[in-house]
């Protein structure tokens, strides 16, 4: 398997705070927008729903409170492995986290080849998103009328 791993983000949110808002899956369903969550079902071990097609599934494997959650493909078209990393920022910064994701799929080369960069490029915004967010900023690339 191929290996991605996205940049490092430091969140203004303490480890356990961050940590929390991954460990149920259910409280991921409820931060969607209301038109994303139509077929998409949690409970607090996986999440379920359509994407562009496939149905997609993940459930937790591991969780290692406030410093990990690895999550593996349920009913995924093709297997991998997703970590979420919540490691401690240097002394005087107790209330920040550094979050980094990994993604392990089993893919061949040809996909490797077509989706590689487009899988790194995603786990860049979603960190940058999350630090955006815990900041106060909307992430870039978000359209802020979608709240209204």
């Amino acid at each position: 398997m191929a290996q991605y791993t996205s940049k490092h983000g430091i969140v203004s949110r303490p480890p356990y705070e961050l940590y929390m808002g991954f460990a149920d899956m259910r409280s991921l369903v409820e931060r969607l927008p209301e038109d994303k969550r139509t077929g998409v079902t949690a409970d607090f071990d996986s999440i379920h729903g359509n994407f562009k097609g496939f149905d997609l599934g993940v459930k937790v494997s591991e969780r290692r409170p406030y410093s990990r959650i690895e999550l593996v493909d349920d009913g995924a078209p093709f297997h991998f492995t997703v970590s979420l990393h919540f490691d401690a920022t240097p002394a005087g910064d107790a209330g920040k986290t550094d979050f980094w994701i990994e993604v392990d799929p089993d893919l061949n080369f040809f996909m490797r080849q077509m989706i590689g960069s487009k899988i790194s490029d995603a786990l860049d915004k979603i960190v940058d998103g999350l630090v955006a967010v815990s900041e106060g900023r909307m992430p870039e690339g978000v359209d802020p009328s979608m709240f209204k």
